[in-house]
């Protein structure tokens, strides 16, 4: 059983001014490959709030997945929090998720969302939108319980 935190980064949604959406469609869609959800937390966009979370809940899961934070404008710092918290970068999970939603919307490629590792804790930053959330799971959903096996020092060889 994989265990979770899912962290919505969103100054609005921290102060109730905006209900979190995507979190909770992130619970859901982890259900379905038998993911337990042990944490789940609204934090305002403050790089060191979202980077004392991720450094916290990385004893504690083995998936982190992030929820808004990743475009452009100054306030969204979740991939700069990451990348000071991670010890390896996995670029293939967001290449991929934006190869796969620039299929949708040319704006994917503006989502600067990072994924890597630290200690036996994979951390994957999605996009704040529930819509665009979906997409992104869908892309990688189905490799992530093989990640985190590989992680957690799996010996099985990696092809199929």
């Amino acid at each position: 059983m994989i265990t979770v935190a899912i962290l919505t980064i969103s100054d609005k949604g921290s102060k109730g001014e905006r209900e979190d959406l995507s979190g909770p469609l992130i619970e859901d869609i982890l259900k379905g490959i038998g993911a337990e959800i042990k944490y789940y937390e609204v934090l305002p966009d403050e790089k060191e709030l979202i980077r004392e979370s991720l450094n916290e809940y990385c004893r504690k899961v083995d998936l982190i997945l992030t929820t808004g934070g990743t475009g452009l404008s100054p306030r969204d710092v979740t991939p700069d929090a990451t990348l000071e918290v991670i010890e390896r970068e996995v670029p293939g999970i967001a290449e991929a998720m934006r190869a796969e939603g620039v299929k949708k919307t040319n704006r994917a490629i503006l989502s600067r969302a990072v994924a890597g590792v630290k200690g036996e804790t994979l951390i994957i930053n999605l996009p704040g939108s529930p819509k665009a959330v979906k997409e992104n799971l869908e892309v990688i959903l189905d490799v992530i319980p093989h990640a985190i096996e590989k992680i957690k020092g799996d010996p099985a060889e990696c092809g199929r």
